[in-house]
């Protein structure tokens, strides 16, 4: 027995590492390689190996390239007072305008939907939670908890396998639902349009599953 748990220990040292090793980096600490703004509006600066976005109208700057199925990794900071964010995926892109999934990152402490599950400029919050269902907001609350920090840097894991999304939020799973509606899109990050606030975004990867 002890043998077995030792050569389980050791396969699980060495695929651990593997795995991380497929994760790449979104955005390179330098430039915006990769990404674009879709706005005619919008401040975009990168300090010390992080994106600043700085704005008056609400806009989103996202990935040149889109994914299926993926996991993704990416750290905001919001800025204090009035703040809300998210980071789009499998988003869709019109001149001015983004759409489809965001992962919600709520700077409202009371009502504490970080991590939720809202679609940008269709359904809105349609599942996790469902707006206005008492049930819904309940069972969301108890699975998101006190996950998110509102004055730290927090970290967001999506994952999407097929019609299978979940969003995780400091380790803590948020979101698990099953969804059809887009199978492939592009990443976003957003500034939500307060004046003169600076959302921070740093450590965006991914990794593409076949």
């Amino acid at each position: 027995m002890k043998s077995r748990l030792l050569f389980a220990a050791a396969a699980l040292a060495i695929t651990i590492p593997a795995l991380a090793d497929e994760f790449v980096s979104l955005f390179d600490g330098k430039s915006l390689s990769g990404w674009k703004n879709p706005y005619e509006w919008g401040q975009i600066d990168i300090v010390n190996g992080e994106i600043h976005l700085t704005g008056e109208k609400k806009f989103f700057v996202v990935t040149e390239k889109t994914y299926g199925d993926f996991i993704f990794e990416g750290d905001i900071l919001l800025p204090e007072g009035q703040a809300n964010s998210g980071f789009m995926f499998r988003a869709h892109v019109d001149k001015n305008k983004v759409f489809g999934y965001q992962a919600e990152v709520d700077g409202d402490a009371k009502r504490k939907w970080s991590g939720g599950l809202y679609d940008e400029g269709r359904r809105m919050w349609f599942a996790s939670p469902i707006k206005g269902n008492a049930e819904s907001e309940a069972a969301f609350r108890a699975r998101a908890g006190d996950a998110f920090k509102r004055n730290d840097w927090n970290t967001y894991r999506i994952e999407c396998r097929g019609k299978h999304l979940k969003i995780f939020v400091n380790g803590v799973l948020t979101t698990d639902v099953k969804d059809d509606k887009d199978a492939s899109g592009v990443i976003g990050i957003q500034h939500h349009g307060e004046k003169g606030q600076t959302y921070k975004f740093r450590n965006l990867r991914i990794q593409e599953l076949k």
